[in-house]
């Protein structure tokens, strides 16, 4: 069975619409064929787990709109660089800490909506967090009114929880409160609890893009205990296969974004076999880098060192002193808070190789740096930034966008392991 879209299948050679048929297979079933009633119950329920296409699209950048406002060197001076992502108990509710330069360059979002009748919502899809949270109606902050926002009492099917929630971002805290309503992702789980924001920090999600952020990491990073979408999805039987998977599209002249398959993949957007790495520690997507090879030559990690794969990143991140050194290395230089390289010199420029369990995974010049008109000007600047980690979760690489746009990448809760091959231009 081969996959032409999100809502049609091949059957006996020809695509069929999945909600028709699964309508109409079933009353053909029961009515003209009463005996094979049991029959007809797998076929439906074998349709409705199919792999569920969730279309990425992509949107402009927060650095990019920063940059057009001139308000990019006004945020690289508000925002802590070394901010670090670890999980504590703080007063009444558990706070997590997450540094805001990780969505400076997010550009891929795909659309969700929570209650009954439906809510819709744009959310960053994020395999470096583990909750759901969206906008809300009770939200005080200038950022929520640029933004759709949850409205419980307009779900029939809402349910109030009532626990209090906080994320800590680089310029203040997100703040909210737990709820419970079903979400739907082409299909609906039920019984899902989320954030509902009440305070936003700053004026960075007012430029923000999307509404929310649907976390796709293990359960041990969610804040509350609550139970992540993608877990609930395996529970309620939503999904074929225990797994999920990323296409990011670099480029930028496509009018494809990119594409997030929850329970399967798509061989159509890599190119070979998949390489298969353990996850080595349960709350991240975290494995094993063997080394960092700058021009052919060990740079960092000569001893091996703890990556994670991390959509909800959008550069490849580091310690602060190695980033610094991978910057000379490549021919970076800081300007306004930021590193720049001479578009003219791209072909000039080493290769960046991760080898991970014993496979390289090489990145170009123009796959590691970004690329945009600036006042009429070509800008590129370079795709690794630095950031601390500090221990027990650090110190950490950040595979982020950058990164996964070159290889596609598969995340298997089944048998805890990353699958990554060649991305399909």
């Amino acid at each position: 069975m081969e996959n032409k879209n999100s809502d049609s299948f091949l059957f006996h050679g020809c695509y069929i619409d999945i909600k028709w048929c699964v309508f109409h297979t079933v009353f053909f079933l029961h009515f003209y064929q009463p005996w094979l009633g049991w029959a007809s119950f797998n076929i439906s329920l074998f349709l409705l787990s199919l792999p569920l296409r969730i279309t990425l699209k992509r949107h402009k950048s927060l650095r990019k709109t920063l940059r057009e406002r001139g308000q990019l060197s006004q945020f690289w001076k508000k925002i802590k660089i070394d901010n670090i992502q670890y999980t504590q108990e703080c007063s009444a509710f558990q706070e997590t800490n997450e540094p805001l330069l990780n969505y400076l360059d997010e550009e891929y979002f795909g659309q969700i909506s929570i209650g009954n009748p439906p809510q819709n919502f744009t959310v960053l899809f994020d395999t470096g967090s583990s909750n759901l949270w969206v906008t809300s109606i009770y939200c005080t902050s200038k950022a929520c009114a640029a933004h759709n926002q949850f409205h419980p009492s307009e779900s029939s099917t809402y349910q109030e929880v009532g626990t209090p929630f906080s994320i800590q971002y680089g310029t203040g805290s997100l703040t909210g409160i737990i709820g419970s309503d079903q979400v739907t992702v082409r299909l609906t789980v039920e019984n899902q609890q989320f954030a509902e924001s009440v305070t936003e920090p700053g004026n960075t999600f007012l430029d923000a893009e999307f509404d929310g952020i649907l976390g796709l990491a293990y359960p041990a990073l969610a804040v509350d205990g609550v139970t992540p979408v993608f877990d609930n999805m395996m529970a309620q039987n939503l999904v074929e296969l225990p797994l999920f998977s990323v296409y990011m599209n670099r480029n930028p002249d496509s009018s494809v974004g990119g594409e997030l398959i929850f329970g399967g993949y798509d061989h159509s957007h890599f190119s070979g076999n998949l390489n298969w790495i353990p996850v080595t520690k349960q709350g991240y997507w975290q494995i094993q880098l063997d080394n960092i090879q700058v021009g052919g030559e060990i740079a960092f990690c000569a001893e091996g060192c703890q990556a994670i794969v991390d959509t909800g990143t959008s550069l490849i991140t580091g310690p602060t002193e190695d980033i610094k050194q991978m910057q000379q290395l490549i021919g970076a230089q800081p300007i306004d808070g930021e590193y720049v390289v001479d578009c003219n010199n791209l072909n000039e420029m080493p290769l960046v190789t991760f080898t991970i369990n014993g496979i390289p995974y090489t990145l170009m010049p123009q796959a590691y740096t970004l690329s945009e008109n600036s006042d009429g000007m070509l800008l590129c600047s370079s795709g690794f930034q630095g950031l601390d980690m500090q221990p027990p979760v650090g110190p950490l690489w950040i595979l982020g966008d950058v990164f996964i746009g070159q290889y596609y990448s598969v995340f298997d809760r089944g048998n805890n392991r990353v699958g990554l091959a060649p991305a399909a231009p």
